[in-house]
């Protein structure tokens, strides 16, 4: 079983940046696929991105080009690197680590999740 912390959520203006950070433990980090999804008020959790063991990833349409996703396997951390930020962005981010090397963009996909982080964008 793995943990997830994340941390770096927060209120930001639209147009801004924020970064993401998601802290693992309790397994081999560098063979998981590791995924970020979002859920704002009302609405389901959705995919936003992977990184693959290989470090190769995917992004969901609303935020390829703004958003980065990257990984320190000497850190066991995941980022995700958020650059104009829009208030559709607005939702619970949430950090999910992978039942095997590559993820998936559905949450069945993904073994282990952490706390969540808040994220606001105000217009």
């Amino acid at each position: 079983q793995v943990q997830l912390v994340e941390s770096g959520g927060g209120l930001v203006q639209a147009g801004d940046s924020l970064r993401l950070s998601c802290a693992a433990s309790g397994r081999s980090f560098s063979s998981y696929a590791m995924g970020w999804f979002r859920q704002a008020p009302g609405k389901e959790r959705e995919f936003v991105s992977t990184i693959n063991w290989d470090e190769t990833t995917y992004y969901a349409a609303s935020v390829k080009g703004r958003f980065t996703i990257s990984r320190d396997n000497a850190k066991n951390t995941v980022y995700l690197q958020m650059n104009s930020l829009k208030p559709e962005d607005t939702a619970v981010y949430y950090c999910a680590g992978g039942s095997g090397g590559f993820g998936g963009t559905y949450a069945r996909d993904y073994a282990s999740w952490g706390q969540g982080t808040q994220v606001t964008v105000s217009s």
